[in-house]
This record gives C-alpha cells, sequence and structure tokens, in this order.
C-alpha cells in the first residue's frame, strides 16, 4: 500500500512539474525574444518537459528515457529538416507548422542532447541514492 502511495505522490509531483515547465516554455514562447534563453534554454527545457510528462505515466524504470527522448527529438528534426509538413500538405496550418516545426538546426540538437545528458545524470543519481 505504501509503495502504491509512493507512485501516485511520484506521479503528483511530475504532472505538477510538468505544468510548470510547460508555462516557463510558453512564458519564453510568447515574451522572450532575444538570440539565447528562447533559442537554446527553450530547446533544452522541452526535453525536460517530455521527460516530466512521460514520468507521470511511468514513474519508474525506464533508466534510459533520456536516450529514448532524445533519439524521439531528433527524428522531428530530422523531420523537419525535410519538411514534412509541406509533403503532408499542413504547411498552412499553424498548429502542425508548431507541433513539428519547420526549420531544421543542427543546434536545436545539441540543445536537445545537453537537455537529455542533464535528464541522464539525474537519473543516474536517483539510482545511486536508491541504491545507498
Amino acid at each position: 500500500m505504501k509503495l502504491m502511495k509512493n507512485k501516485i505522490l511520484i506521479r503528483i509531483i511530475y504532472a505538477l512539474l510538468t505544468m510548470a515547465l510547460l508555462a516557463v516554455e510558453v512564458l519564453i514562447a510568447l515574451f522572450c525574444h532575444d538570440n539565447f534563453i528562447r533559442p537554446y534554454i527553450g530547446d533544452v527545457l522541452v526535453v525536460v518537459v517530455i521527460y516530466t510528462f512521460l514520468r507521470i505515466f511511468i514513474p519508474t524504470g525506464v533508466r534510459m528515457l533520456p536516450l529514448y527522448i532524445f533519439l524521439f527529438a531528433t527524428c522531428v528534426e530530422v523531420l523537419q529538416f525535410f519538411q514534412v509538413v509541406k509533403l503532408i500538405g499542413l504547411e498552412n496550418n499553424t498548429f502542425f507548422r508548431i507541433l513539428i516545426g519547420s526549420v531544421a538546426d543542427i543546434k536545436d540538437v545539441i540543445c536537445y542532447l545537453a537537455g537529455c545528458v542533464i535528464l541522464g545524470v539525474w537519473e543516474w543519481r536517483k539510482e545511486s541514492i536508491k541504491s545507498s
């Protein structure tokens, strides 16, 4: 019973983190028009948002989750490179242009990597603390 309550608490914490980080991402998108925070910090944070969101449903295990998120984000960037939004005829749909993106940039992949490295260290630290 205690393990079940602990998992529920962890899920709630991840849900709150997801909402808070998503709010930060929206604020960055709406109000930050600089050359560092929006393009770089925003891209680092986006993989953290994905991580916290997935952890709501998978609160423990999947130690390689940061790697899987990096691969997913990189795949999205490859789709942008091949202009998939245009290929499937959604270039006039603002929602899909924003969701999938329309401009591929290697700097984005580097930012995703940085975010996933941070998450990997987080996972490693969690495992070391748990095993101590």
